[in-house]
C-alpha cells in the first residue's frame, strides 16, 4: 500500500500538469459513466468491433483472451459449466470475480456458474474489465474485480433487422434474430436465440434458447429503461475420465470421448425483468434500478444404481438507488456517489431419488438471504491531471434456513433433517486510490482496498463425519489489495503495467479432505503478480495485440485438519502453492484487414502448468500439463452482411484446463478433456 500511494503522491508534486486524453473510453460498472483513463485502476474494455473480428465462440472464450484471465472448461460445449478466473483464485473464482449484465448483478448466491450462454456475443456492445476493485460499489463477491457485459441499445441501433447462423463440428447448430425499432424518444429491440449441439463427449448434448426485450424512453433529462428475458437449458453430463497410474487406469488416453455418467444430465429455466430510471436534476444525478430474476434448475446423478434428483429453485428481488452530486471545495472538484442495494434471495431445493418423487422429496431445504448495503465513493479532481478516489463500504446479511426430512418419501434410508439456522453477519469495505497523467500519453495510478465475500447457499448444508444433516454458516471471507500501475496511450497504440498483491483472509472453500460439512475457512494466503499488456497498430490495416501475466499464489500458513478416511490428517499447507492457478498465463492476437471487405484474425493462448483442485498440499506428484490454443478466422463482407469461417484450437491440442484429485485414493485423478480442431461456418444478414 505505501509503495501504490507513494508513487502516485511523487507524480502529484514532482512532475508537471497535463489534462487528460479528449479519446475517451467510457464505462458504467462505476455505477455512472466514467472514463477509464480517470480510474486508478487497471481496465479493459472490449469492443463490438473487437468481438466481431474475435473468433471465440462464447464469452468465457473471449475473456480468456484477456491478460490476467484464465478459463475453467468442463466440456467446450456453448461454455456450459464454464468459469472464469481474474487474478488467481482457483477453483473459488467463479465467487470472486463478480460478473454484471447491464451493470446488474447476475452472479448468484449459490455454487453455479454464471449462465453465459443466455448472453449471446452478437447482441453485445461492449464488456468492461476491472481488475481489482468494485467492493465498495458492488460488495460481495467482487474481490478479484468486476467484468460488466453491456448489451446493445436499440436507441443506438435505430431501425434493424439481423440474423446470424452458425454450423460447426459435432453437427452444432446456432442462429440469432434480432430486430430494433427506434422513432423520436422511444426505442424497442427483441431477440431469439437457439443453440444445439451434440458436443465432443458422448452424452454431453446441448441444448439451448433464449429471448431477450428492451424498452427504451429517453427524454431531455430522464432515461427509463425496461428490459425482460429467459433462457432455458438441456444438458448431458458425461463426468470426468478417471486416470490411476497405480492400477493401470487411463481412460483419458484410452477413451477420451467417453462418458462415465451416461445417464446424468442437467437443466435450467431462467427469467428476469428490470426496471431502471436515470433522472438528472440539475448537475445531479439519480438512478434507481429494481430486478427480479428467477431460476429453476432440475438436476439428476445415477451414482451407480444409488441416485439422487435435486429442484432447485432461487429467486432474488433488488433495489438499487443510487445519486450522484458534482461539487467543488478548497480548489478541488467532487463526484460524489451515495447508494444502496437491497437484494432479497429465497432458495427452495428439493431432494429425492428419482425426478418422479420430486413431489414428495427426501429432503426440502429452505433458505432465505437477505442483504443491506450502503456505499459512499467520491471521485475528486485535485488538478487536471490527478485523480483521487475514497470509498466506503458496510454490508449486512441475515441467513434464515430450515429442513424437513420425510421419512415416508420414497428412497428415505436414514436421511435427518438439518436443525434450523439463523444467523446475521456484517463487513465493510473501501479504497482509496490516486492517478496522475505525466503526459497526455503518459499515466500512474496506485491503489489499496478492502473486499469481502460471504458464504453462499450451497455452502451452508452438508453431512457431519456420522451423515447427520447439519447448517454451518462460515466466517465472512476478507482480502486487501495493493497495486500500482503505468499506462501509455498514443495514436491506436498502448502499453500497461501492472504490480498487485492480495492477502485473503478466512477464504471460503470446498474442503474435501475433512469428513463432514465440506466447507471450511482456509489458512490465510496471497495471491501477487505482474500484468503486461499492449497494443500496436502496425499500419492502417494490421493491429497487433499481447498480453502477459504472471501470478503467484500461495498459502502463508496453516494446515487441513484431514480425516483418517481420506488421504491423510494436518495436511500442511504452508507454502504451497493454490490449485487451478498457473504461474504464467501469454495472450497474442492480430486483426488484419486484408481488404476493404476481407479480414482475417487469430488469437493464441498459452497457461502454464497448473495444480489440479483438492490438491491443496501440492502432494499429488502430477499437475494439469500445461498447454497453448490457437484460433483463426477468416471473414468476408458484403453489402447484405458478412461470411466467415473460424478455426478454433486451430492445431488440434490436446488438452484439459479442469481435473480434480480423490481425496480418498493417493493417486487417483479425474480429468475433462477438452474438444480438439473444430471448424465452424457463420453468416450474418444486417438490414438498416
Amino acid at each position: 500500500m505505501r509503495f501504490a500511494l507513494s508513487v502516485a503522491v511523487l507524480a502529484v508534486f514532482a512532475f508537471p500538469v497535463y489534462s487528460q486524453q479528449d479519446d475517451a473510453v467510457v464505462v458504467t460498472a462505476t455505477r455512472f459513466a466514467e472514463d477509464v483513463r480517470r480510474l486508478p485502476a487497471s481496465t479493459s474494455v472490449i469492443t463490438a468491433e473487437d468481438i466481431q473480428k474475435s473468433a471465440a465462440r462464447t464469452l468465457p472464450e473471449l475473456l480468456a483472451e484477456q491478460v490476467g484471465i484464465t478459463m475453467k472448461d468442463f466440456f467446450g460445449n456453448n461454455a456450459s459449466s464454464t468459469s472464469v478466473d481474474l487474478r488467481g483464485f482457483g477453483v473459488t473464482g467463479p465467487q470472486n470475480t463478480l460478473i454484471l449484465l447491464d451493470g446488474r448483478r447476475i452472479t448468484d448466491i449459490d455454487l453455479t456458474t454464471v449462465q453465459w450462454a443466455a448472453i449471446p456475443l452478437a447482441g453485445i456492445e461492449r464488456i468492461e474489465i476491472l481488475r481489482g476493485t468494485g467492493a465498495v460499489l458492488y460488495g460481495d463477491g467482487a474481490s478479484a474485480g468486476v467484468i460488466n457485459i453491456v448489451t446493445r441499445s436499440p436507441l443506438k441501433q435505430g431501425a434493424a433487422l439481423e440474423a446470424f447462423g452458425r454450423a460447426a463440428t459435432f453437427n452444432t447448430r446456432e442462429g440469432q434474430l434480432y430486430a430494433s425499432h427506434a422513432s423520436g424518444n422511444f426505442g424497442i429491440s427483441a431477440s431469439t436465440y437457439g443453440f444445439t449441439s451434440d458436443g465432443f463427449r458422448a452424452n454431453n448434448r446441448n441444448e439451448q434458447q433464449n429471448n431477450t426485450a428492451n424498452l427504451r424512453w429517453a427524454f431531455d433529462d430522464t432515461t427509463l429503461d425496461l428490459r425482460a428475458a429467459t433462457d432455458s437449458q438441456d444438458l448431458r453430463l458425461p463426468g470426468a475420465r478417471r486416470i490411476q497410474p497405480s492400477i493401470g487406469l487411463n481412460e483419458y488416453v484410452a477413451d477420451p470421448r467417453g462418458a462415465q455418467t451416461p445417464l446424468d444430465y442437467a437443466s435450467r429455466d431462467g427469467k428476469r425483468a428490470s426496471l431502471a430510471l436515470s433522472q438528472r436534476i440539475g448537475e445531479a444525478e439519480l438512478g434507481i434500478g429494481l430486478d427480479w430474476r428467477k431460476k429453476d434448475q432440475r438436476s439428476y446423478f445415477d451414482q451407480a444404481g444409488f441416485p439422487i434428483h435435486r429442484a432447485d429453485g432461487l429467486e432474488v428481488t433488488t433495489l438499487t438507488p443510487r445519486l450522484r452530486v458534482p461539487f467543488a471545495t478548497g480548489g478541488f472538484g467532487h463526484r460524489l456517489t451515495l447508494g444502496a442495494d437491497l437484494n432479497a434471495w429465497r432458495y427452495d431445493s428439493r431432494r429425492s431419488n428419482l425426478p418422479e418423487n420430486t413431489g414428495q422429496p427426501i429432503n426440502r431445504v429452505r433458505a432465505s438471504v437477505d442483504s443491506r448495503a450502503f456505499y459512499l465513493q467520491d471521485l475528486i479532481d485535485i488538478s487536471r491531471a490527478t485523480q483521487m478516489t475514497l470509498g466506503w463500504r458496510s454490508e449486512r446479511v441475515r441467513y434464515a434456513a430450515n429442513d424437513v426430512a420425510d421419512p415416508a418419501a420414497p428412497g428415505f434410508f436414514f436421511n435427518t433433517a438439518a436443525p434450523e439456522v439463523r444467523e446475521t453477519q456484517r463487513q465493510r469495505a473501501w479504497e482509496l486510490g490516486l492517478r496522475h497523467a505525466f503526459s497526455p500519453a503518459w499515466s500512474v495510478f496506485g491503489r489499496a482496498g478492502r473486499s469481502f465475500r460471504f458464504v453462499n447457499v450451497d455452502e451452508i448444508y452438508e453431512n457431519d463425519a456420522f451423515f447427520n444433516a447439519q447448517f454451518q454458516i462460515l466466517r465472512p471471507q476478507h482480502s486487501l489489495t495493493q497495486e500500482t500501475g503505468a499506462e501509455w496511450r498514443a495514436a491506436g497504440h498502448s502499453l500497461r503495467a501492472t504490480v498487485f498483491r492480495t492477502e485473503v483472509r478466512d477464504e471460503i472453500h470446498l474442503d474435501p479432505f475433512t469428513t463432514g460439512v465440506g466447507n471450511t475457512n482456509l489458512p490465510p494466503s496471497r495471491r501477487q503478480g505482474v500484468e503486461f499488456d499492449g497494443t500496436w497498430q502496425a499500419t492502417g490495416q494490421l493491429r497487433l495485440k499481447a498480453g502477459y501475466a504472471y501470478t503467484d499464489a500461495k498459502f502463508l500458513e496453516g494446515v487441513l485438519a484431514g480425516s483418517p478416511f481420506a488421504i491423510g490428517t494436518n495436511l500442511n499447507v504452508a507454502g504451497k502453492r493454490v490449485p487451478l492457478v498457473p504461474q504464467h498465463k501469454l495472450n497474442a492476437g492480430f486483426a488484419w484487414n486484408i481488404s476493404g471487405s476481407t479480414q482475417v484474425s487469430g488469437a493464441l493462448t498459452a497457461v502454464s502448468s497448473q495444480f489440479m483442485d483438492n490438491d491443496e498440499p501440492n502432494s499429488l506428484g502430477t499437475k494439469i500439463p500445461r498447454y497453448a490454443s490457437a484460433d483463426l478466422k477468416l471473414g468476408h463482407s458484403f453489402a447484405w452482411g458478412k461470411i466467415s469461417l473460424a478455426a478454433n484450437n486451430l492445431f488440434g491440442s490436446h488438452y484439459y484446463t479442469y481435473a480434480v484429485r480423490s481425496a480418498f485414493t493417493a493417486d487417483r485423478y479425474a480429468v475433462y478433456p477438452l474438444p480438439g480442431r473444430t471448424i465452424g461456418l457463420s453468416a450474418e444478414l444486417k438490414m438498416q
